[in-house]
């Protein structure tokens, strides 16, 4: 496939052999970025953990300090009388047996579900569907919760979830293109700093192999890991 004028020109950009500071990516990544909708800016970071080890999965939550600059869409499973405080709190989706039929028939058309515990039983069996696409309600994430109202304000105000994947890697999204790169930055910081917390600690070695921004059809900008290392 034939590489386009454009991408060439902001690829040159991007020094390859360079580690740019976590503030430098964040105005590069502007620069470099070729698309014309407001393209996702995604943080790509390989840990020195082995996910295979139960004891050596990293997982958490962050909320980002000016949020992903997308609108989250959150279905609430959760008895009759949690419902009235899920909507007020601007749930997009909120019920139960009609969306776990609707689940096991294959919808999943939303970005965050959250359960109360007492009908955890009755949607274990979604697991298959949700699981893979990491919908599952969880409460390690704050997914699992009575408080259902509190929950679904802070995905909404901005409150992600990070896990590792089987390749050694977290991948999240941190803003969008027309944030500043402030905050950017900000978002990033974060992010990284949730996830230094959240360090196993049967880890050894190099905790944060690598780090690396793009937005959604941009270049990669390595980043700098020694301030990390020092944290």
């Amino acid at each position: 496939m034939a590489i386009s004028k454009k991408r060439k020109s902001v690829a040159a950009k991007v020094d390859k052999n360079k580690a740019y500071t976590l503030k430098d990516a964040s105005s590069l990544v502007k620069e470099v970025n070729i698309t014309k909708f407001d393209a996702s800016v995604d943080l790509h970071i390989r840990l020195g953990v082995d996910p295979k080890k139960a004891d050596q999965s990293v997982r958490g939550t962050v909320s980002l300090p000016h949020g992903t600059g997308k609108t989250k869409r959150v279905l609430v499973l959760c008895t009759p009388d949690k419902e009235a405080a899920a909507t007020a709190a601007g749930a997009d989706y909120v019920g139960l047996d009609e969306y776990i039929t609707k689940i096991e028939a294959g919808w999943v058309d939303v970005d965050v579900v959250i359960a109360t515990p007492s009908v955890m039983p009755k949607i274990g069996k979604l697991g298959k569907v949700l699981g893979p696409r990491n919908l599952m309600p969880n409460p390690k994430t704050g997914t699992v919760t009575n408080d259902v109202a509190a929950a679904v304000n802070e995905v909404k105000g901005g409150k992600i979830a990070f896990k590792v994947d089987k390749a050694g890697i977290i991948h999240a999204s941190i803003g969008r293109v027309s944030f500043s790169p402030e905050k950017i930055t900000q978002n990033s910081q974060e992010l990284i700093n949730a996830i230094i917390r959240a360090k196993p600690a049967t880890s050894k070695g190099t905790y944060v192999k690598s780090v690396f921004m793009a937005t959604t059809m941009s270049p990669s900008i390595s980043i700098d890991t020694r301030a990390f290392a020092a944290q």
